[in-house]
Formats: C-alpha cells, structure tokens, sequence
C-alpha cells in the first residue's frame, strides 16, 4: 500500500521535469527551428539513457516488446512536434492547460484497451480537474490566426499523448522504466531524423540546453514510467492537471508570462482533484 502513494508522488515532480523540459524548448525556440530542437531531445535522451541502460546492467531487449515501442515512438514523434510548435505562439501555462483534455480520454482508453474497469471516483477526479482548467482559461486571449493553429496543435498532441499512456502502462510492468526511457527516446529519434534533413545546425550555445532537454525529459520519463507500472492509467491521468501549477511558476520565473488570478483559482481546484484521486485510490484498497 505504501507503494501507491509513492507512485503519485513519482507522477508529480516527473510532471514537472517534464514541464522544465518545455520551458527549455521554449527558450531556445527563439534561435533554433521546432524540427531539430524536437530532434535535438531525443537525441540527447537518446545517449542519456544510453548511458543509464548500460548502468543497469544492458536490461534485455526482446523482439516481442519492439511492436509497441514502435507505435509509441511513433505518437511520442507527432506529438513532440505539434505541441513543441505550439509553445511558439503560446504561454507556457496555457498551452498546457490547454492539452488537459489528454487526462479525460485516459480512463475510456484504458477500459477499452487494458480492460481497466472504469471507476466513477477517477472519472469525477478527472471531470473536478477539468473543472479547475477552465476556470484557469477564464479571461485569456481570443484565438485566432496563428492562436488558433496553435490550439489544434496542442489539441492533436494531447489526444495522442493520452494514446501513448496507455501504451506505456500496457508495457510498463514487463519492461521497466529503463528500457520505457531508452526506447521512448530512441524510436522517436529515428522517426524524427528525417524531418531534420536540411536544417540548419545548431548554435554552439544551444548545444548544453539541448543536453538539458535530454536529462529533464529522461528523468520525467523515468519518474512517471515508474509509476504507471504501480498504479492503473485511469488513477495517475488525474496527476497530468499538476502540469498546470508547475507551467504557470517557470512560465513567470523565466519568461516574466503574467500569471492570472483564475490560474491560481484552477489550480487550487485541480489540487484538490488530485488529493481526492488519491485518497480515492487508498479507498479502493480498503474495500479490496
């Protein structure tokens, strides 16, 4: 039982390297295209968890486990490049918010392809979390033009990402948060390269935030992967609302993005979402 807390615990400051991660592409996106920063990524995480794998003692890579990894590098790829373009034409914190809609399509998924029973109490957890971001989205910019595209870039990315939890939960226990990292930034590498064809090279000052990019994204990585393998999709997919809080502070520490009074006010909402999933997820125990 202990383990679960620790899982949700695991989800959060993973979320949140996560969402360093993204403020890193969008400092240097000013200098670098979406393309080869996109690359650049996973081709530092790429080395990064070379490095890690052989630390822990090269874990087997099996024939068996490489049709999943292939479909989840491949959503991994679509949904780098739509969201990573989208953090061009948008604050950080409302681009994220914006891709909430990724923790709603978790439960429906994973009952319908991991034969996860549907529990209301998650569902609700998830709807209260919405709840929370659409009070955070009260008072922001009309879309349009460039804004507009934006939003169905990160609409697109959130709707595969949510494909691409499932499919990490689906091999997470049997696999292991190692070769999760190594083949969630390996399979993408391949599958970006050849968008990079062409592309200018990259500044030698860009060259450490791309190294950044690779060791937040792996460590974000390995934290969530962790968790998914102790706890159901449908439990952790309420976690991905803490996203939010974490947008909004790295947002107005390093690109001075005002941070609205409803954004607060939904994250204290999505706060609350998250302690009820939680302490939801040890009712379900007791009853067990």
């Amino acid at each position: 039982m202990s383990g679960r807390p620790i899982a949700f615990a695991q989800s959060a400051v993973g979320l949140g390297a996560l969402c360093g991660m993204d403020a890193v592409v969008k400092h240097v996106a000013g200098d670098n295209p979406v393309t080869s920063i996109t690359l650049a990524r996973y081709v530092a995480g790429t080395l990064l968890a070379l490095v890690v794998w052989q630390a822990q003692g090269r874990p087997r890579l099996t024939r068996e486990m490489m049709p999943a990894h292939l479909l989840r590098g491949g959503m991994i790829a679509a949904m780098a490049l739509s969201f990573y373009w989208s953090l061009t034409k948008l604050p950080l914190a409302e681009a994220i918010t914006l891709s909430f809609i990724a923790p709603l399509l978790v439960p429906p998924l994973a009952s319908l392809f991991l034969g996860e029973r549907m529990q209301p109490r998650y569902v609700a957890a998830a709807l209260l979390g919405f709840v929370g971001v659409v009070v955070t989205v009260q008072g922001a910019p009309d879309f349009s033009g460039d804004r507009l595209l934006a939003l169905g870039a990160v609409l697109f990315s959130a709707v595969v990402y949510a494909g691409s939890l499932i499919v990490m939960r689906a091999r997470a226990k049997a696999d292991g948060s190692t070769i999760i990292t190594l083949l969630g930034a390996a399979v993408p590498m391949l599958f970006l390269a050849p968008f990079a064809i062409g592309a200018p090279p990259p500044s030698a000052g860009a060259l450490g935030w791309f190294m950044m990019l690779g060791l937040l994204g792996n460590i974000g990585m390995q934290l969530v992967s962790r968790a998914y393998a102790r706890v159901e999709a449908q439990a952790l997919a309420v976690m991905e609302f803490t996203a939010l809080p974490w947008a909004a502070l790295l947002g107005w520490l390093f690109f001075a993005e005002p941070v609205r009074p409803q954004v607060w006010a939904g994250a204290a909402i999505i706060a609350g979402a998250c302690i009820w999933a939680s302490r939801a997820d040890r009712e379900v125990l007791a009853e067990a």
